[in-house]
């Protein structure tokens, strides 16, 4: 709900952008957000030091999301992922970004 909130309050302030609303940050983190064209939302929590991380959500969603889930015949359609090899892949993409580290 959230998220569709600020993605409204966006929209309100600012002229429309091709990409839409992408990020926010409060004092303790900055929230990453890609939407797809098939209404996917994809979320990447990072520090504030972290610019942008649309690169790598359009990357987990085309080379991991697409390729482990979407052409999955045994994944059903809108249902949580339970892929093992899909979350294997993520946990691994995630730690090899150069902004994940241990705290």
């Amino acid at each position: 709900g959230i998220l569709l909130k600020f993605r409204e309050f966006f929209g309100l302030l600012n002229a429309p952008r091709r990409d839409g609303f992408v990020s926010f940050h409060t004092s303790k983190y900055r929230l990453h957000y890609l939407e797809t064209p098939s209404g996917l939302r994809l979320v990447l929590n990072t520090d504030l030091g972290v610019g942008s991380a649309r690169e790598a959500l359009q990357h987990i969603y085309s080379n991991l999301f697409v390729e482990l889930v979407v052409k999955n015949p045994l994944c059903p359609p809108r249902a949580p992922v339970q892929s093992l090899l899909f979350r294997q892949r993520l946990d691994a993409f995630v730690r090899s970004l150069p902004y994940f580290g241990p705290r």
